[in-house]
């Protein structure tokens, strides 16, 4: 009920709040919650269906979604080998009967031509808090009060969706100080903020995040990166050396441990008896 923006103490199923949705669009609240009273055995009045009605079709509920299930894939492979695993694994999750499927990072140039590949997604999203970043390396760029001023409030424009405003308000900055020549090092403000405005533009269609908070869907990839630590933690360190083999193999059953489907059970219930030495 939460992802609805509604009490917990709502009894609604899906189906249930779609029915009250269309009684609430036919008619006038009073009367439809007396239909709803006939059909269900409840004693709704025409206020509670005007709030429970009210507050899916309002249009921003910016509500996240409730994840159902969280599964792993992990191997020291190149992108390509790490690409078909993930292939593997989002068929296994249903891509092909998910009504739209998202792919979440930071912008990295490997994530999205590895999604393109591999057919992984109908919507690509940067990740909000990765673009902040770039905002702020601009601002810093700069070093002053009314930088780091600008870039709080470009934060603000960016949460509502206004790409093409921080675009526009970048360019006209990067203006102003010129382009870059070849004696700017990599942290010079002209060379820092030109970059900056080429990933803005180039990232522009997958940065719509008041659109994506409407839809209820994620713009942060924390999940991914506090999973990419579980992994870390168990083979990187001090201490540790691996073979190649012995590291897929731990990744693998590392994997199989961290997902939350039973499968790491399922694996050692289905998993054949070694024969016995003769």
């Amino acid at each position: 009920m939460r992802d609805w923006g509604l009490p917990a103490e709502v009894p609604l199923t899906p189906r249930a709040a779609r029915r009250l949705a269309r009684e609430s669009v036919v008619q006038a609240f009073e009367p439809a919650a007396r239909a709803l009273n006939e059909d269900w055995g409840t004693h709704l009045d025409g206020k509670q269906v005007q709030r429970w009605a009210e507050r899916p079709g309002d249009g921003t509920p910016e509500h996240p979604p409730r994840p159902l299930v969280t599964t792993y894939v992990a191997t020291m492979g190149a992108t390509e080998v790490f690409g078909k695993q993930l292939h593997v694994e989002a068929e296994r999750r249903g891509l092909r009967q998910a009504d739209t499927v998202l792919v979440l990072g930071d912008g990295g140039n490997w994530i999205d031509p590895l999604s393109e590949r591999e057919h992984l997604h109908d919507q690509r999203i940067v990740d909000y808090y990765h673009a902040v970043e770039h905002l702020y390396e601009a601002a810093r760029g700069r070093d002053t009060p009314e930088a780091t001023a600008l870039a709080d409030r470009l934060k603000d424009a960016l949460w509502d969706g206004q790409v093409e405003q921080v675009i526009a308000t970048l360019q006209t900055h990067a203006q102003r100080l010129g382009p870059p020549e070849e004696s700017d090092g990599a942290e010079h403000p002209r060379r820092v903020l030109a970059n900056n405005v080429g990933h803005f533009q180039a990232y522009r269609w997958h940065m719509d995040y008041a659109t994506y908070r409407r839809k209820g869907w994620p713009i942060g990839s924390g999940v991914t990166e506090a999973a990419v630590k579980q992994f870390n933690k168990r083979v990187k360190g001090t201490e540790q050396f691996w073979s190649l083999p012995g590291v897929e193999a731990v990744l693998f059953l590392r994997a199989l441990w961290l997902s939350r489907d039973d499968r790491w059970r399922q694996y050692w219930n289905t998993r054949p008896a070694y024969a016995k030495a003769a």
